[in-house]
């Protein structure tokens, strides 16, 4: 039997019953049809077949698409329906807009190993990394100055969504070294203490909650710098925590969003991008939606592209949506008309 080199399991060879003695020696997240969840150094005994089965499956399959389809399987089928419950959001023909969710959703992607975008339908990495860009760069709280319509639904007759999102990255604090927003200070932290447990930013202000237009989703990023033991270059990691999220419309946008930040932010201060860690409260998906995803996670996943940034930027306000590209991504068709709960 050949197992691939990246294989997680490395055949002892012995066997025993029915099945064939397999060792587990790469860490794995889950691998439901024999119950291992975060395991290593164990020994099992499973059908041949089984594995055969598994490795011809996952040997192509996106990581991303693995934790996307894991993900809305779990919502589905332990899910908590809202349906009849007291909820704010509506549908644009004024109906109640319902959900199934699962509290405490947490996905790791090692972005040192695949940039984590779905290929069971399209993200659109460059209008995504602009919206990044509109508020961790331009600081902007204004559509007019975003090249998509994503916000239209919540901006005033101005264009303005009020003291959300990139208003809170623009507002300046005062600190020991001085005066800064809280880009530049994660900036200034990355470089001259990287070490410190102290690197994060918040955009959930409660004193400004009032003159939001919407309370921010993905709300705060933690970053925590390590080092490879083999190594003396630092690797930059981070947390990127949100409230709520609607999965289909929102998860693979939000996961490209911040690891293309991770990327751009390790690059100017000389890191490597390592781990980002997405922890969801509330993952949901809407009742109207939930046809289109059991379409979409029925789909054959594809291999992950490879991502490309300019090399040549050092300073984070220099960077566009040009300076990104993901290369060889095969991807499934889109889904389009996707109705949006506001």
């Amino acid at each position: 039997m050949n197992i691939l080199p990246d294989a997680r399991f490395g055949r002892l060879g012995e066997e025993k019953g029915q099945g064939v003695l397999f060792f587990v020696y790469k860490p794995w997240y889950k691998f439901t049809n024999i119950g291992i969840i975060n395991c290593t150094g164990v020994q099992i005994y499973l059908k041949a077949h089984t594995v055969y089965h598994y490795l011809e499956v996952n040997r192509y399959m996106s990581y991303a698409d693995r934790v996307f389809v894991d993900m809305c399987r779990d919502i589905l089928e332990n899910g908590t329906d809202t349906t009849g419950e007291k909820v704010r959001p509506r549908w644009e023909d004024g109906s109640l807009a319902y959900t199934i969710k699962r509290f405490g959703v947490v996905n790791r992607y090692n972005l040192a190993e695949e940039f984590p975008a779905l290929t069971l339908r399209r993200t659109a990495i460059k209008s995504c990394t602009d919206e990044l860009l509109w508020i961790w760069q331009r600081k902007s709280n204004n559509i007019h100055e975003l090249n998509s319509h994503i916000w239209d639904s919540w901006a005033d007759e101005e264009g303005s969504i009020g003291k959300a999102y990139g208003y809170q990255m623009g507002v300046k604090h005062e600190y020991r070294e001085g005066m800064f927003d809280q880009i530049d200070r994660v900036i200034y932290d990355l470089k001259n203490n990287p070490y410190s447990r102290r690197i994060m930013t918040n955009l959930y202000v409660h004193q400004d909650l009032h003159e939001m237009r919407l309370y921010p989703c993905a709300y705060s990023m933690t970053f925590n710098v390590t080092k490879k033991k083999e190594s003396d270059r630092l690797v930059l990691n981070g947390i990127l925590n949100q409230r709520s999220q609607d999965v289909l419309t929102a998860n693979n946008w939000n996961v490209c969003q911040y690891a293309v930040l991770m990327h751009m932010l390790a690059q100017v201060c000389g890191m490597e991008a390592g781990e980002l860690v997405h922890v969801i409260a509330d993952a949901h998906i809407y009742d109207r939606h939930i046809p289109l995803v059991k379409e979409l996670i029925g789909r054959k996943p594809l291999g992950a592209p490879k991502f490309w940034l300019n090399p040549e930027i050092r300073d984070f306000y220099e960077f566009t949506p040009e300076d990104v590209k993901l290369n060889n991504y095969e991807t499934h068709e889109q889904i389009r008309n996707i109705p949006v709960a506001v």
